[in-house]
């Protein structure tokens, strides 16, 4: 086996697990310390949880800003303190919703929406979490946050009439939590609502198709594996350009310098004074994938068309 891993594992989080739970047994599976997640799942939710290992701890907060895409069941006539069946019943009221009137109160959630965090979450407060002071039977005013809802889809409401839930797909930005969705679908249907169950389905383009539970990522490992698995820290920013860097500047590479269009291996001698007077293939701002000639990753670069070069956006480059 390895001594070392870098890149991302798309890890499937089963129930009764944390996010953090994932991480120390993740740690413990591939022998190494430097791992984080990506965005923080609920210990009775299942799904996507992209774990970042080695060099690939430098994503997260890349990764973590990422859409991501729900599978979430909404129970109506109910709710509770943690917005989510786990918690404490709150009230409970009679449930007289027509399939019209739940489609068009799921509507006024698309688009931008000020989502206030519930009081169960790990956002801090004046250096305390939430969810501390929350378990201490405390409950403070919570700024609205602006998330983006790009799509919410009912895909099963055949038990809203008797059991009073419906199954939605949701698409949102980061920061959404899908139980103060539920929570406030179901305050403006009037009678109250909770999440039962959440999937998340996809971060970014990591999806559930793609991912392992933690017994068959040991497995992997196990079989010697693990490689198969292991998407390169490059993947997510596989719609950027590739340049490749002559052999004569590698040694300056390799030490984090910035480089110019004349380091390129990629760009013809009797192509860069074209590039140059035209200043049409990098505009300020163009981000680029780079490698060596032998096609080891380095990082990604930002051109700066002040100064005409590339500079260091995210560095993933290690020396043995």
């Amino acid at each position: 086996m390895k001594n070392r891993y870098n890149g991302l594992i798309n890890v499937y989080k089963e129930p009764g697990f944390t996010s953090n739970d994932v991480v120390a047994k993740m740690r413990g599976i591939l022998k190494q310390r430097k791992i984080g997640h990506t965005g923080t799942l609920d210990p009775d939710a299942v799904g996507v949880l992209v774990v970042c290992v080695g060099t690939g701890t430098k994503l997260v907060e890349m990764l973590t800003d990422h859409s991501k895409e729900y599978i979430a069941v909404c129970r109506l006539g109910v709710t509770t303190d943690t917005q989510d069946m786990s918690g404490n019943i709150l009230c409970k009221n009679d449930v007289n919703v027509t399939s019209e009137a739940l489609h068009a109160a799921v509507h006024k959630f698309v688009g931008d929406y000020d989502q206030i965090p519930p009081m169960y979450s790990a956002i801090k407060v004046g250096g305390k979490k939430l969810y501390e002071l929350a378990r201490e039977g405390k409950e403070i005013d919570r700024q609205p946050r602006k998330i983006h809802i790009d799509m919410i889809r009912i895909l099963d409401e055949s038990h809203l009439q008797d059991e009073h839930t419906f199954t939605m797909e949701v698409k949102c930005s980061k920061g959404t939590y899908i139980r103060t969705l539920c929570n406030d679908i179901g305050e403006c249907l009037g009678c109250g609502g909770a999440m039962e169950h959440l999937t998340r389905t996809r971060v970014g383009s990591f999806g559930l198709e793609n991912a392992y539970t933690l017994s068959q990522i040991e497995k992997l490992r196990d079989e010697d594996k693990l490689d198969t698995i292991v998407f390169p820290s490059e993947y997510i920013f596989k719609n950027l350009d590739i340049v490749h860097i002559k052999d004569d500047y590698r040694k300056l590479l390799e030490n984090g310098n910035s480089f110019k269009l004349s380091n390129i291996a990629d760009v013809q001698p009797e192509d860069e004074q074209d590039v140059i007077e035209e200043d049409k293939l990098y505009q300020d701002g163009t981000m680029v994938r780079v490698y060596s000639e032998d096609e080891v990753f380095f990082g990604i670069y930002k051109f700066d068309e002040r100064t005409g070069s590339f500079r260091t956006y995210k560095f993933f480059f290690e020396k043995d």
